[in-house]
């Protein structure tokens, strides 16, 4: 029989196969210790220990799936206590970016039993938007418009920038795309002033007001953050930020919040050229989208600001957010 206090890649061939067999038998086949100790001639306490150390190694993984009926209260759950019209919960996953993708999943399915002919979606930036326009569902096509709610790069990041997202969207769902010919953030209000007051950003900027839509995501302030990696702001600032003006997060990119909900008047904010929270308040169906643990904070902050009325994330955000609420 293999030590349980050696190593699993230390163990002879036999005896790893002995401990696959011995988990295989427990987890998939359904026989009880009592049943692989008197198979193995074992102590049924030597069965425990053995499928302890399978888990251990990774032989064996514990996921929890979520009952469809559980999911269905956890998002009846987030719609009452946030006062939302709709919530997308997804199962968990370990991997970050299948995480994103089952999220995602659910926003496109949203979107396509929602969109009608000449609907106007607002459209914000980051991986998070960007995976509902890569997910390769199937979808009825729409002539909907998909406008830039927020200004671009043309950094490394070009694949998350509201422009691209939209074209991507306006080929996925049918329909076309406009472009808000300005870069997302610039050096100082003055020169963001004088962006607003150009008519062709301003055209643009008004048909992503009155949308009937907006697709954004919710970034925190971990100074590793997508906009910190794209050179848009550095970590010294998003940390002066957040310690200084008790900012949490921002909605699309383009506004910045605390945890009570309220806008943080930031530094920040006066450098993005894109629509304010004020300006998604008025429209009727903003679906945010957050899959990361870490951004439960600045999830919570961005519903605190009554701008969000879909929310798709994962079941231990969904949960963790309730909890912090209660």
């Amino acid at each position: 029989m293999p030590q349980i206090n050696t190593s699993f890649n230390e163990l002879t061939t036999s005896d790893q196969d002995m401990l696959t067999e011995i988990a295989v038998l427990y987890y998939q086949e359904g026989s009880t210790q009592d049943e692989i100790s008197k198979k193995f001639a074992v102590s049924r306490v030597k069965v425990g220990r053995l499928l302890r150390k399978a888990r251990e190694e990774g032989i064996v993984e514990i996921n929890v799936r979520y009952h469809p009926v559980y999911s269905a209260q956890l998002e009846r759950r987030l719609m009452d206590k946030f006062k939302l019209k709709r919530a997308l919960i997804a199962l968990d996953h370990s991997d970050e970016e299948e995480q994103r993708k089952q999220v995602a999943t659910l926003v496109s399915g949203f979107l396509a039993n929602n969109l009608t002919e000449n609907s106007t979606v607002a459209v914000g930036k980051g991986r998070n938007v960007a995976a509902v326009a890569d997910h390769a569902g199937i979808v009825i096509k729409r002539n909907a418009r998909f406008v830039c709610a927020l200004g671009g790069t043309h950094r490394s990041g070009d694949s998350t920038n509201a422009d691209h997202i939209c074209r991507r969207l306006a080929k996925k769902f049918g329909g076309t795309s406009e472009t808000l010919y300005a870069p997302a953030y610039v050096d100082n209000p003055k020169i963001r002033e004088t962006f607003f007051e150009h008519s062709v950003v301003a055209d643009t900027l008004n048909q992503a007001k009155i949308a009937e839509f907006a697709l954004v995501g919710i970034g925190d302030m971990n100074e590793s953050s997508h906009m910190v990696q794209l050179g848009w702001f550095t970590p010294k600032e998003f940390t002066e930020a957040r310690l200084e003006q008790g900012v949490v997060g921002d909605i699309g990119g383009f506004d910045f919040f605390k945890l009570n909900g309220e806008n943080a008047n930031s530094t920040l904010s006066s450098r993005v050229i894109g629509l304010g929270t004020e300006d998604l308040k008025r429209i009727p169906n903003v679906i945010a989208i957050a899959t990361e643990d870490r951004k439960v904070l600045a999830m919570l902050g961005a519903l605190r600001t009554g701008s969000i009325d879909v929310l798709a994330t994962s079941a231990s955000c969904a949960m963790a957010l309730l909890s912090m609420e209660d």
